[in-house]
């Protein structure tokens, strides 16, 4: 039993790459959809779900430009992408490498109804290398440190990765397609906030609906900054409560006190 309990906390503290899975789901609407799921132990299950799905839909139209930051294995990409079809495009960030594989995978699934373009770097306030940190030594999840409320969080376990900035990113490669963006989703563990301050050109003008996290760790005067940036650049705040239908209630910045992390939906004032 002793050594059995010692072997466990072995495990947790030793680095596993991990593989993935690619599984079928059978949409009413959409038919057959192809997804590949990473096979961590700690991120492990995602589905695609019609209810997902029909939740972008109501944002995203066919032929839209959609950026999702943070985007993982691609378990939030996918239905994005079906939601933009395939005249449309989805830009997914990932920085960590051992997840970014399984991003390029669900990437190249779905080719007659999806167009993802998968992108292995952070959306940071300027080009080079910076930390990627984690509390898992198989990078399960984490983020960009050195900023804030994380300085000392996230940081037993780390890796460089590529940043650069995305408003200049975009500019560059995408400028023929600007026009379209629809939506920007960013899910950085409190980073959040610094890559919409990077984006501010791009939000004032496409407008564009914005689905970002109020973090639980992160300190009452970073959530009353994220409030006043999104109040500032033109938008109302709703708490999302799930991406299945439940409708969003309205908030204030006294809604993100606290130590719940959960989604905001920024929409546009002027739409």
């Amino acid at each position: 039993m002793f050594d059995s309990l010692l072997n466990k906390l072995r495990r947790k503290k030793e680095f596993k790459e991990y593989e993935f899975r690619v599984v079928d789901f059978f949409l009413p609407k959409d038919g057959k959809v192809q997804y590949a799921q990473w096979l961590h132990p700690g991120e492990f299950g995602n589905e695609v779900r019609q209810e997902n799905i029909d939740f972008y839909r109501q944002y995203i139209k066919p032929g839209d430009l959609v950026i999702d930051i943070g985007a993982n294995e691609g378990d939030t990409s996918v239905p994005l992408a079906i939601s933009a079809g395939k005249s449309g495009l989805v830009l997914a960030l990932e920085p960590n490498p051992h997840v970014f594989k399984v991003l390029e995978a669900n990437a190249k699934l779905n080719p007659a109804i999806t167009n993802i373009v998968a992108l292995n770097f952070a959306a940071t306030a300027y080009d080079g290398e910076f930390t990627f940190g984690s509390g898992d030594p198989s990078y399960g999840n984490g983020g960009i440190v050195g900023f804030t409320h994380n300085e000392k969080r996230n940081v037993r376990f780390t890796l460089n990765v590529t940043g650069k900035n995305l408003e200049n990113y975009l500019k560059q490669n995408y400028a023929d397609r600007l026009d379209r963006l629809s939506v920007i989703k960013i899910d950085t563990e409190g980073y959040d906030k610094e890559i919409i301050k990077t984006l501010e050109g791009t939000i004032s003008k496409y407008q564009p609906v914005i689905i970002t996290e109020c973090f639980g760790p992160s300190t009452a005067e970073e959530k009353k900054e994220l409030y006043a940036l999104l109040e500032r650049l033109g938008y109302r705040m709703y708490h999302l409560h799930d991406f299945l239908g439940t409708p969003p209630s309205e908030i204030t910045a006294h809604d993100l006190s606290g130590k719940r992390t959960f989604d905001i939906l920024a929409l546009p004032k002027k739409s």
